[in-house]
């Protein structure tokens, strides 16, 4: 992890602008790979997550890791953070006022991490991101192209865990992301071989 990245880490955790601060355990800015290909990006801190400091720990963070293994990939391998740094209390929605004190360190997180995909996990996640694109129910599996980043709204885990139908519809998307994942980040072509003048190749032939 850079020491970029280490110094806005420690920056959330000494935040007091929205007042989850007086609530929480601790703050949980994020974690994995800087720079990244990919990044995840989630509603907010749960009760795990506010007790262990790190993001998608709980049982929602286990069906991401099974999510995530479905498709050949592991938390080393991605970027993970959350829109709100702090738990709100009793796991309630995240108020418009928290939201916008937090979205400077996500700013910078995706300045920081530069990836090529971003996975939005959760409706209040695509508000964040993707303004007005529409809702989760309707876009989520769907591929957005914001300048040279690709976004995929996805349904949130800790949904599916309470809506056990939602299960396949997250394991659908997860296959479309890894079809997204195996274009978008494939290695460029190898560079076309340069063809030999008609002249130089008699000559060769010729020795």
């Amino acid at each position: 992890m850079s020491s970029e990245l280490n110094q806005l880490h420690a920056e959330v955790r000494a935040c007091v602008k929205c007042g989850l601060h007086a609530t929480r355990t601790q703050a949980v800015p994020g974690v994995g790979p800087c720079p990244a290909d990919i990044m995840i990006v989630g509603e907010a801190p749960g009760f795990n997550e506010d007790r262990q400091g790190e993001p998608f720990v709980g049982a929602a963070g286990k069906l991401l890791d099974t999510l995530l293994a479905r498709i050949g990939l592991g938390r080393s391998d991605v970027y993970i953070t959350n829109v709100l740094k702090c738990r709100p209390p009793q796991n309630r929605d995240p108020m418009p006022n928290e939201v916008e004190s937090c979205s400077p360190y996500l700013a910078r997180q995706l300045s920081m991490i530069k990836p090529k995909v971003v996975l939005i996990l959760g409706r209040h996640a695509l508000e964040r991101l993707l303004p007005g694109q529409g809702s989760i129910s309707r876009i989520h599996g769907s591929l957005v192209r914001r300048g040279d980043v690709a976004f995929v709204p996805l349904l949130h885990p800790a949904a599916a865990l309470h809506n056990g139908a939602l299960v396949a519809d997250l394991e659908h998307d997860f296959d479309r992301v890894k079809a997204y994942l195996d274009k978008l980040l494939a290695p460029p072509p190898p560079p076309e071989p340069v063809p030999v003048p008609k002249q130089e190749a008699e000559q060769l032939r010729l020795l």
